[in-house]
């Protein structure tokens, strides 16, 4: 790849240029903003969208059922704007049932995109592309997928001091968003660029929380700088991938007090990618029921890698786990309340109404006892206990155990002594497993033991905690060694030395 350096310097035009250059090596189609023949107040490149449907659905759509399709589309308001980016993002991800014109037909499920494959899809890459709305705006680049503006993106020159990519995210996220809503409710994802700094967010989501795509493929070894340009087209904007993330791995709450939409980071793709191809080797009745283990550092958003894992395995393969039951199991109140918060607010998400928090041993029997399929619930692991008993033998329940190295290992019998005589006792795990038998059971933890690999399966993935704390994701922990110094009389120290003797009697 040739750039043209000016005085030394890496200009905005160069480095605008060079990202065009590599999504063409991705296949995508580049177009001049210019040379394409629109109003300004048109968003949509109505021409690709109308040429997808045609060849989607092999011209069986009438004139008119197609303009329905794109007023279905071009018509959702752009006020407010989170709201109307939502509806977008659902209708386009999801699609939506067609009356046809000719009432002898059944009603047709209409898609915007084909995510199963592709090469069917049109896309393109366009810069300067002129937009009026309330201002007239020109984003610097913006990603189409059949005539949809799915990704908007920004780029500062990486040598000038007074611009840096906080400019960019304010660019997008302030006066784009203020001034050219029309555009913004379809750019579902949003990249801030310098060419050594490279990130990916939403276009609500805060500065903090933009981070970059350091790997292409799961293999690859974290790149960070300019190397950082390259795994972001390569690793998020490759055909398929684009699609895989579109399709699952871009989450808005159901309900939120703030205009929220989360974009996954990389190891979060990586981590539900690998857990549900292990998952479905190890599932039951053919195998172990060990669906392996993921090691994730401390804060890197394990509940969210979670969420999206449960979303692949409630809707990504049926013929597999035909509406299979999902078991979120924390070890911890303050766990539990975390995670049924997060997936309480994802009913939507997970295509599914019945997602809700276990309240007690009681609520427990009562809503899996025998429960046919479906469902996605959040229990502590201290509700399993000698009486719950067999609740279900289904093979298609999941149970996703976090902090998978403390109360969750324990599913073998351990010898206790008391003054009454030697019993056998059980850890929680024991009877977990003991009301689904035949469950597949998988365990995140930030402290894979020995136990964790013997209970769950083997290191499926891992994030480990100069990856994530090299990723800006989790902050760096610093040790100050020195010596406390502590003065005891000797008297102290005997009575203090007589206390341990007799805890160790005890």
């Amino acid at each position: 790849m040739d750039y043209i350096f000016e005085k030394g310097k890496f200009t905005e035009d160069e480095l605008e240029q060079a990202i065009i250059e590599l999504f063409q090596q991705q296949g995508y189609t580049y177009v001049p903003g210019e040379s394409i023949h629109r109003r300004y107040e048109d968003v949509l490149l109505t021409e690709d969208l109308r040429s997808f449907l045609v060849s989607h659905y092999n011209n069986d759509l009438s004139e008119i059922e197609i303009q329905k399709i794109i007023n279905k589309l071009s018509l959702i308001s752009s006020t407010p704007l989170y709201i109307g980016n939502r509806d977008s993002f659902r209708l386009v991800t999801e699609g939506f049932d067609l009356g046809r014109d000719d009432l002898s037909k059944v009603a047709l499920h209409v898609d915007y995109i084909d995510f199963e494959n592709p090469e069917n899809n049109i896309f393109k890459v366009v810069n300067q592309y002129s937009v009026q709305d309330k201002c007239l705006r020109r984003p610097d680049l913006l990603v189409f997928i059949n005539g949809i503006p799915i990704t908007i993106l920004e780029f500062k020159t990486a040598t000038e001091e007074d611009t840096t990519i906080h400019n960019a995210w304010e660019q997008i996220t302030i006066r784009y968003c203020r001034d050219i809503p029309k555009l913004m409710k379809y750019c579902f994802l949003s990249v801030i660029s310098d060419g050594a700094n490279n990130r990916m967010g939403s276009i609500f989501t805060p500065y903090e929380y933009y981070y970059a795509w350091n790997k292409a493929n799961d293999k690859d070894k974290v790149s960070n700088g300019i190397s950082s340009l390259y795994t972001i087209v390569e690793g998020a904007f490759a055909k398929e991938r684009i699609l895989k993330l579109l399709r699952d791995f871009v989450f808005y709450p159901d309900d939120s007090k703030k205009s929220e939409a989360i974009v996954c980071r990389y190891p979060q793709y990586f981590g539900a990618m690998k857990m549900i191809a292990n998952v479905k080797v190890h599932m039951r009745p053919e195998g172990d029921g060990k669906g392996g283990t993921y090691f994730g550092a401390t804060g890197c958003g394990k509940t969210y890698t979670m969420l999206f894992l449960s979303r692949l395995i409630a809707l990504r393969d049926d013929n597999t786990f035909h509406n299979p039951t999902i078991i979120i199991i924390a070890d911890r109140e303050d766990l539990d309340t975390q995670t049924s918060e997060l997936f309480v607010k994802a009913k939507k998400y997970l295509h599914e109404d019945d997602v809700r928090s276990i309240e007690n041993r009681q609520d427990l029997h009562d809503t899996l006892n025998d429960r046919p399929s479906g469902g996605v619930y959040i229990t502590t692991i201290q509700k399993f206990c000698e009486s719950t008993g067999l609740l279900s033998d289904r093979s298609n329940i999941i149970c996703i155990s976090d902090e998978a190295h403390r109360t969750q290992t324990g599913v073998g019998a351990k010898l206790k002594k008391t003054d009454k005589g030697v019993f056998t006792t059980y850890g929680f795990g024991h009877y977990l497993r003991t009301s689904f038998p035949n469950a597949t059971y998988c365990g995140f933890t930030g402290t894979p033991i020995d136990e964790t690999i013997a209970v769950f399966g083997d290191v499926v993935d891992s994030y480990t905690m100069k990856e994530s704390s090299d990723d800006g994701i989790t902050v760096r922990i610093a040790y100050e060694p020195r010596l406390a110094r502590v003065i005891l009389s000797d008297e102290q120290a005997k009575e203090i030395e007589k206390y341990y003797e007799q805890c160790a009697e005890e």
